[in-house]
């Protein structure tokens, strides 16, 4: 599930890219198929990086990775181990909603950037994300969950103050704001709930076999509905 538009990158071959909170790697691996980049894979958890792990094994099993490295690494967004503007690209996918100083991540993900360079990053939209904590106090209150809600203008202002501009902007997902909806209302840890796991199943079927019928609903809802706002911006 794709959530960064790596259109708006400006990718070369050579480029190095972080991908800090990768998770179980899925722009990680994104970034490693495009030709000769020098990709990083970064996340605060030993867990996901070992899922990561598996799914480039696959990948490089599939022959279907340009990139010259590819290299994983647990890693804390608020202190990260490079020196001053030393990467081509950095992505930060629904991440800073995690951080409690995320003033300090920030800084740190443009500290490491180039000049000129792009940083992609995509928080939980505010309205689909606000009614999931008015219907679940257990959503609010997951361990390392999330801990505030941004608004676009906000958020804007807030990484711009640190050395970027900001240059566009666009929502995703739509087609899963109403499954997070229903899993909240439900209970989302509840694994028993008839509705909950079919919208799964249409879920996954629309991941693997991306259908153009679920492509285009997403993209007409996206600008109403899309739960992941993504921002781009490029340092001064």
């Amino acid at each position: 599930m794709i959530t960064i538009d790596f259109n708006r990158l400006n990718l070369s071959p050579l480029d190095r890219i972080l991908d800090i909170g990768c998770g179980e790697g899925r722009h990680t691996i994104r970034a490693g198929q495009y030709t000769e980049t020098r990709c990083v894979g970064a996340d605060f958890g030993f867990e996901n990086l070992i899922e990561t792990q598996k799914k480039i094994d696959f990948h490089r099993a599939l022959n279907d990775l340009n990139c010259r490295s590819m290299d994983l690494s647990c890693m804390d967004v608020t202190a990260l181990p490079f020196g001053d503007n030393r990467l081509d690209c950095v992505i930060c996918s629904e991440v800073l909603e995690h951080i409690p100083d995320d003033n300090q991540a920030v800084y740190e993900l443009i500290r490491i950037l180039k000049p000129g360079k792009i940083l992609a990053v995509s928080v939980p939209r505010f309205l689909p994300e606000k009614i999931c904590w008015l219907l679940s106090d257990e959503y609010v209150n997951t361990d390392m969950g999330h801990v505030r809600i941004y608004r676009k203008k906000n958020l804007i202002q807030q990484i711009e103050s640190f050395g970027v501009t900001f240059i566009s902007s666009h929502y995703a997902h739509s087609v899963h704001t109403p499954y997070w909806w229903l899993k909240c209302l439900v209970g989302p840890n509840r694994t028993d709930s008839f509705g909950v796991n079919l919208y799964h199943q249409v879920l996954v079927w629309d991941l693997m076999k991306q259908p153009g019928i679920t492509r285009l609903i997403d993209r007409l809802f996206n600008p109403v509905l899309g739960k992941s706002l993504v921002l781009y911006f490029k340092k001064k």
